[in-house]
């Protein structure tokens, strides 16, 4: 099976977004690889460092709770 790296980029920015704190900061256990393209992209802030944690951008922060809004959010 092969995987689309962007829809899976997006659905960790998404639950990301979803489980922030304290205005974009989030735990960073996601693939190093996908959390590289996110950094690429804009999305986080440079996370390369000994902390659990990262912080989204203001843009990530947008994009990833629009993505969790249109995959996560329940239907009536």
């Amino acid at each position: 099976m092969k995987l689309d790296e962007n829809l899976i980029a997006d659905a960790v920015l998404a639950l990301l977004a979803a489980y922030s704190f304290n205005n974009g900061r989030a735990w960073k256990g996601y693939d190093f690889g996908i959390l590289d393209r996110l950094f690429a992209q804009g999305y986080i802030h440079d996370c390369k460092d000994k902390n659990k944690s990262l912080y989204l951008t203001d843009a990530g922060l947008q994009r990833g709770q629009a993505l969790a809004q249109a995959l996560f959010a329940e239907r009536d």
